[in-house]
């Protein structure tokens, strides 16, 4: 039996760039100036405080389809983005530790798509929407100055679409690989007078790694911009996700994923688990400059969002009249506005950036349950459960301030306020089941600074310290622990405290190594208290503290040749002791999660490495490693899912087929030493199926039309 080793071949590999980098740096080209939107700001992230990594999206570069988010994020330290293998329960996300307990969805970290919220004022969010075929860089902002996006920021992940080209430019792409997996994509950018474009379709099939996994996936997203004369302009984004079904295999336990990584539950398969869902969204943003260097942003947007999912609860379970059903429904309409103004002028010699804004953000979700069976037939949708609205309503308003007061230092300050309103409307009331109905309001200010000094042209040394609040999400506040109606009014919103220390060098113009040392302490961290009938409850924990150091090395190392690199080590600790459950059923919690214990979910190192050498024509190839550490799968530390460290390989041929035509030809190994390991965990899981285990060798064949 193959198995994954404990070590980590991407931290390796980083450790070995960083010292061959001085050497390999010649015949290097000044990289251009990226424009970017992380603190929302015009600083250029080399003078910007804070740990920002801007990467530009090209997965075809790498042969691979452009499906997940994880494409993107090689080589960025602080994050990690594990394939789940499992397209009902999107990827699993974190940042620096925040969002690892999240058992589908996306936590603790907020998302945007073009300054978009692609996270719902509650702080659930979801990248299943994210189209890579249309981006042109990620952004990814990491320590205290996350909290000026508001409730559950522990971190910041922003996708930011191209604009259309001056002259048109149309790309077809095909990918076809393992797992009977094929994708189609069509792009066109362009202009036409004053309007520039950028509209791209796409759909994915395949039949999934592991059994029962198969999925279907339309991804479209369209963006205008218009030039409105005066300064003035005004972007228009569309998008549209389908995903008429995908099924879920559901997590295994530690005897299954050793005597088959490949299987699915059984449950999965009697109780036909799945997900269908299907969004659409819009956006503008209006723009205008005025003589005087100001500059007035107004963004607005609408959007909604539906889901089915089958889940695998026992009839005998649904017996309990607050048992809510084994099929879970809801509708969401959500949208908001945003209005933002920008002043720069001089103070005592220094130039100075000053941002006054507020917003407004609101979901409005109708939550049905049914039963998952008729009579003796299973995975259907049969009598109803649960019927009720469950809404929030957000309103914040911010401040932030730069001033680069002398030629050596600069301060950047910021504070924000946010006020929610969770709101239950229960419809489902019976004599056994009483009205479920409440409210719950939470509020906070979060301030943030940080000094900058810069000792060189080419080094940067700052110091940075935030307040940043996370509130339940109404998958928490669904259920009291005592069983009784109502919200679970107990929970408090966790409060954390983030320092962080950074140095930004440019070792030529051209190639970049920053490193960060970070703390973030939290006050009421959220956690499980019980899990019983296919229901969790939550409770506050006490407190928690994540600390560590990223390294990263980014640009050109030589003529033709590229490098993206990083290495996370984190340590993810309780500092309270609390009770919790081991398994299901569990109504009390009994078992003790003493103080010093790790946070499941969490490995202690992480990293991933990508090589590449080529041009835009002829032959290109590339190297990526990746490495994980050991993670523990619950609060009591009693399984763990062992570390692995991964590589891949890619190659491509681009050639001139016509004047103004270009064929590109890729193929892609996956994990070509063919290893044995967990991709990602399921944190506990009151089943014991902890373990989702990642694919053997893969491949992937490719083909891109640009003319």
């Amino acid at each position: 039996m193959r198995k994954a080793g404990g070590n980590l071949i991407a931290c390796t590999g980083v450790a070995g760039m960083l010292l061959a980098a001085p050497g390999w740096a010649i015949e290097t080209t000044t990289l251009p100036a990226v424009q970017v939107n992380a603190v929302r700001m015009d600083i250029p992230p080399f003078d910007l405080p804070a740990s920002l990594s801007v990467v530009a999206v090209a997965p075809a570069d790498a042969g691979q389809p452009g499906v997940n988010l994880s494409e993107a994020l090689v080589g960025i330290p602080g994050i990690l983005a594990r394939d789940r293998q499992n397209y009902a329960q999107d990827e699993q996300i974190s940042i620096r530790g925040y969002g690892a307990r999240a058992t589908f969805g996306v936590r603790s970290i907020r998302l945007y798509v073009d300054g978009i919220p692609a996270t719902l004022p509650d702080g659930q969010g979801q990248v299943a929407h994210f189209n890579l075929d249309s981006a042109e860089r990620v952004e990814v902002l990491r320590g205290p100055f996350s909290v000026l996006y508001g409730n559950a920021a522990g971190g910041v992940v922003q996708v930011w679409s191209a604009g259309g080209t001056p002259t048109p430019v149309t790309t077809l792409g095909m990918n076809a690989g393992s797992n009977d997996t094929f994708r189609y994509s069509a792009n066109t950018r362009g202009s036409v007078g004053p309007v520039d474009y950028n509209i791209v379709v796409s759909e994915l099939l395949s039949g999934g790694y592991r059994q029962h996994s198969r999925v279907r996936r339309e991804s479209d997203n369209a963006k205008f911009g218009v030039d409105l004369g005066k300064r003035r302009h005004l972007t228009l984004v569309l998008n549209r996700y389908n995903q008429p079904t995908a099924q879920d295999p559901l997590g295994l336990t530690r005897a299954q994923a050793d005597a088959d990584p490949r299987q699915a539950t059984a449950v999965a398969s009697q109780y036909d688990t799945r997900k269908s869902g299907r969004q659409t969204q819009i956006g503008a943003i209006y723009e205008q400059s005025f003589d005087s260097g100001d500059q007035l942003r107004l963004l607005a947007y609408y959007g909604q969002r539906s889901i089915v999912q089958y889940l695998s609860i026992p009839p005998g379970t649904q017996k309990n009249p607050l048992q809510s059903g084994g099929v879970v429904a809801p509708t969401t309409r959500y949208g908001g506005l945003d209005a933002r103004w920008t002043h720069r002028g001089e103070l005592a010699g220094g130039g100075y950036e000053f941002v006054l804004g507020a917003s407004g953000d609101y979901q409005r979700q109708h939550r049905l349950g049914y039963e998952n069976f008729i009579g003796d037939t299973l995975g259907v949708i049969g009598q109803l459960r649960r019927n009720e609205d469950d809404n929030v309503n957000s309103v914040a308003e911010y401040a932030q301030w730069y001033w680069h007061f002398t030629k050596r230092w600069a301060v950047l300050l910021g504070v924000r306020h946010d006020d929610l309103r969770f709101s239950e409307h229960d419809f489902y009331i019976t004599a056994l089941n009483p009205d479920d109905s409440g409210d719950a309001n939470y509020a906070a200010t979060t301030p943030v600074a940080a000094l900058d000094f810069r000792p060189a042209d080419r080094l940067r040394l700052y110091v940075s310290y935030g307040k940043g609040f996370e509130t339940p999400s109404f998958n928490e506040l669904g259920y009291r622990s005592d069983g009784r109606a109502g919200l679970a009014f107990n929970l408090r919103p966790a409060r954390s405290r983030h320092l962080e220390a950074g140095a930004k060098w440019q070792v030529t113009h051209a190639l970049e190594f920053d490193v960060a040392a970070f703390r973030s302490d939290t006050d009421d961290e959220l956690a499980v208290a019980t899990n019983v009938d296919g229901r969790s409850t939550y409770q506050n924990a006490g407190n928690a503290r994540r600390q560590g150091i990223e390294l990263s090395l980014t640009g050109q190392l030589a003529n033709a040749w590229q490098i993206g690199a990083g290495f996370t080590h984190l340590q993810a600790r309780f500092r309270s002791t609390f009770f919790t459950c081991l398994s299901a059923p569990c109504t009390v919690a009994q078992l003790p999660v003493v103080a010093g214990s790790r946070i499941p979910g969490v490995p202690d190192d992480y990293g991933s490495l990508r090589i590449q050498h080529g041009s835009d024509l002829g032959w290109r190839e590339g190297l990526t490693l990746s490495g994980v550490g050991s993670v523990t799968v619950n609060d009591t530390d009693s399984q763990r899912a062992a570390g692995y460290g991964l590589v891949d390989a890619d190659v491509s041929y681009t050639f001139a087929v016509a004047s103004t035509a270009r064929l590109q030809l890729s193929v892609r190994v996956g994990n070509l030493a063919d290893r044995r390991y967990i991709g990602s965990v399921i944190v506990n899981d009151g089943n014991g199926r902890y373990f989702e285990p990642g694919p053997d060798r893969t491949w992937m064949l490719g083909a891109r039309l640009v003319f």
